[in-house]
């Protein structure tokens, strides 16, 4: 089953930050990945440092990618937790918040009767709050659309639902009369399911000094090169963003579309395959996986 898979852009911090996030959410550590020499001139590390760590909380795989000081993480894209009581989100609460910033405290209010909103030491951030009900998915990506790109979260559902098959616009709730800086047709909570999984997005007019940024970026796991054709057109919106497989979307998000496959050759291919292999995605854009096939048989 197909699933978004945030990354989150750390300097360094990928091991560490993914170790801490098992140990905090009761999950697993999955898979460790090495930089190579091949793309130095570009990725700039050292061979043997660690590049990617994969790591699942709350049945959703995340990757920690230690890609430098250039990109921060913001609260532009958070992560809802749905807690079964108020032990495990106070619980949950205790450690993220340590070392953290908190955004909303935790309290009563008129949507949940317990939640609260913090950006972790690491500068994720976690939207905790309490079930009225049976759990259907633990941990929810959520979008944030502000400054520039207020006013635009139902738009964006509805251009991801039509890109992403098995793919719906769900519950969409305005902010009405009397919410004022938010006009009344603003979106207060939206919820879409894309891929089979729930995302949601708001608007919010306060003034927030943050945006998206490649700090967190949305990757998706493709089968066939017609999926990653079909991925790019319906996203890329900045030709310049385009690097490796990543693309920035009209809004700002980051997205990444790579082909399963190109996972199975960095691990099962040989070090020359490898290294053929990592020479020839580097200097792609969108990826090609007959170009990856062919330079894995070379």
């Amino acid at each position: 089953m197909k699933q978004i898979v945030p990354n989150f852009w750390f300097d360094g911090q990928a091991e560490a930050a993914a170790a801490w996030y098992a140990d905090v959410f009761g999950g697993r550590v999955v898979q460790t990945d090495y930089y190579t020499d091949e793309g130095k001139e570009i990725h700039g590390h050292n061979a043997g440092e660690v590049m990617t760590v994969t790591f699942e909380i709350g049945g959703q795989r995340f990757v920690g990618l230690n890609g430098g000081p250039q990109f921060s993480i913001t609260p532009a894209i958070s992560f809802f937790v749905t807690c079964a009581d108020e032990q495990e989100l106070d619980g949950l609460w205790a450690q993220l918040s340590d070392g953290g910033t908190v955004l909303m405290p935790v309290d009563a209010y008129p949507f949940s009767k317990r939640y609260g909103w913090v950006s972790d030491s690491f500068g994720v951030s976690w939207q905790l709050i309490l079930a009225e009900g049976p759990i259907q998915q633990k941990i929810t990506t959520s979008l944030l659309f502000s400054g520039d790109n207020y006013g635009k979260a139902a738009e964006a559902l509805a251009l991801y639902t039509a890109v992403f098959p098995d793919s719906e616009v769900g519950l969409i709730s305005r902010y009405g009369e009397g919410q004022e800086p938010n006009d009344a047709n603003a979106v207060a909570y939206g919820e879409a399911t894309i891929l089979g999984q729930k995302v949601s997005a708001m608007d919010s007019a306060l003034e927030h000094a943050f945006t998206f940024t490649e700090g967190v970026s949305l990757m998706i796991e493709c089968d066939t090169q017609e999926e990653i054709d079909r991925y790019w057109q319906g996203l890329s919106a900045n030709p310049e963003a385009e690097a490796c497989g990543w693309l920035q979307d009209k809004y700002g998000v980051s997205w990444q579309i790579t082909p399963r496959i190109l996972n199975d050759m960095l691990h099962e291919g040989t070090p020359e395959q490898v290294k053929a292999v990592t020479a020839s995605f580097m200097a792609m854009k969108k990826m090609d996986i007959a170009a990856l096939e062919q330079a894995y048989r070379s």
